[in-house]
């Protein structure tokens, strides 16, 4: 295998990653292990590929299996509420029946009510108007008995003036006018008692007249009043002929409720085929997702085992296309490693600060950013070790290291780039600080072994992905394991 200080001697003459030449060996024995390397290159990225279609297709069918439990979950809610509406129509058709009848039982009985009331009240009109005419009747009566009795008043008055001359003329005749004198003394007593029974009759028909006057007072009230309620009776009529009206507009909305019962009825049986087609639905797609799943499963286990066979080749010193990566990214795993103990060294940074696993997180960062005591000293003394890697081949895509938990504090200035507002964007260009635990970062920033090289797709945004490979090296602090240097490099 090529020494690290070869391999950068040619990195700073040629500066292309392609162009280191490996060590002479017998090409004999290794030609056959060189293109069973590079087939396996290729099969792993056929199968990352694989791969990460049947994750693309997984994360549909997760999207499927969503849409169809919610439209499973909303047929049962549109069921339940049809079910629920057929019991208000139905109960609303009941109510509206029940006081349709009343009603119309109420209408008839009020019609004759207000039919018997009105000609009741007609009788009693037409009965106080004729005791009223009958009562003006009455005083006019009433007023000749009273000239009758003021002209016998002036009679009794005369005859007594005519006894007291009477009695006069009969004590001028002495004894011849005796028997005269009797007479005109009852005359006399006559007209005295017609006088005291005139006045009697004056005061009675006096009496009589004023409660004459009461009464026709009273009968006209009566008469008034029975008038006003013959009009209250026509008025009551109309309200009748409402009422008749609203009973028949009552009996119509039983009618549309039941035509609106019809409906929703097929519609709940509609609704509940739906729910046994989805729910069979449902259950479709929770077994694709199953074997998608499964399938999954096996590629990357296929994935992983091509992968540890590129790396068995690799190891063997076979020079295969990702020898001089390799060799690359061990040179600067250990470079860095020699960085890390000489900060200690100098008392520049504490081993407790530089295995911070404390992830503090950056507020209103999107993607989430964390930060570590030790991000400070990454970020001044990485970039000179990482940003010249980006150079060294077109294929290179980035490069930087990762702790155990594939934590990458300080990434290539491209790709650290301060947050916006919008992840998306954030997602592409601000990279540092940030947790990649999914299987390629976690396994770059967790192996143990002299490197370890990766197959995968690289999601690039917007459902656009790229092929790439990714190989990393273990950095060791003082003997205890940090985490790694990963490269990614284009297929």
């Amino acid at each position: 295998m090529t020494a690290n200080t070869d391999i950068i001697e040619e990195f700073h003459e040629s500066g292309s990653v392609a162009e280191v030449s490996p060590s002479p060996s017998s090409e004999s024995n290794d030609s056959a292990l060189s293109q069973i390397g590079d087939r396996l290159g290729h099969l792993s990225v056929s199968i990352a590929d694989v791969s990460g279609l049947i994750s693309d297709i997984a994360a549909c069918g997760d999207r499927q299996m969503q849409l169809a439990n919610q439209a499973a979950s909303d047929a049962r809610d549109m069921q339940d509420a049809n079910q629920t509406l057929t019991e208000s129509l139905g109960h609303a058709r009941q109510a509206a029946s029940r006081t349709s009848d009343t009603l119309n039982s109420n209408a008839i009985s009020v019609a004759e009510a207000l039919e018997s009331s009105t000609a009741t009240m007609q009788e009693l009109s037409r009965q106080s108007l004729h005791i009223h005419q009958s009562l003006g009747g009455f005083d006019s009566v009433v007023n000749r008995i009273r000239n009758s009795s003021e002209a016998i008043a002036s009679i009794a008055q005369e005859t007594q003036l005519l006894a007291l001359n009477a009695s006069v003329e009969a004590a001028r005749a002495g004894e011849a006018g005796r028997g005269f004198a009797v007479i005109a003394q009852a005359v006399k007593s006559l007209a005295d008692q017609i006088k005291s029974f005139t006045n009697q009759n004056a005061e009675a028909i006096a009496l009589l007249r004023s409660q004459l006057a009461a009464m026709q007072q009273t009968v006209q009230a009566s008469a008034a009043t029975a008038e006003a309620a013959h009009e209250q009776a026509g008025q009551a009529r109309t309200a009748a002929a409402d009422l008749n009206a609203l009973s028949a507009s009552v009996g119509d909305l039983v009618s549309e409720i039941e035509k609106m019962s019809e409906p929703v009825e097929r519609n709940l049986a509609t609704f509940s085929h739906l729910g046994t087609s989805l729910g069979e639905i449902v259950g479709l797609i929770k077994q694709s997702h199953g074997n998608l799943a499964g399938a999954r499963l096996r590629t990357d286990d296929i994935l992983t085992i091509s992968e540890d066979f590129m790396r068995f080749v690799a190891a063997s010193g076979v020079e295969t296309a990702d020898t001089p990566m390799i060799e690359l990214v061990q040179f600067k795993a250990a470079e860095i490693s020699a960085l890390f103990e000489r900060a200690i060294r100098a008392g520049v940074l504490s081993e407790t600060d530089l295995f911070d696993r404390n992830y503090v997180p950056v507020p209103g960062s999107d993607p989430q950013q964390v930060l570590t005591r030790y991000v400070a000293f990454t970020d001044k003394h990485l970039p000179p070790i990482q940003e010249p890697v980006l150079d060294l081949d077109e294929r290179i895509t980035f490069c930087a290291a990762v702790d155990v938990n594939g934590y990458l504090p300080t990434h290539n200035l491209i790709y650290s780039k301060p947050q916006g507002s919008d992840p998306v964007w954030n997602a592409g260009n601000c990279r540092n600080r940030r947790i990649f635990n999914d299987r390629t970062g976690l396994g770059a920033g967790s192996n143990t072994q002299s490197f370890l090289l990766q197959t995968y797709r690289r999601d690039m945004g917007g459902g656009q992905f790229v092929l790439m490979k990714d190989v990393s090296a273990p950095i060791h602090v003082n003997g205890r394991h940090w985490g790694g240097f990963r490269m990614g490099y284009k297929v």
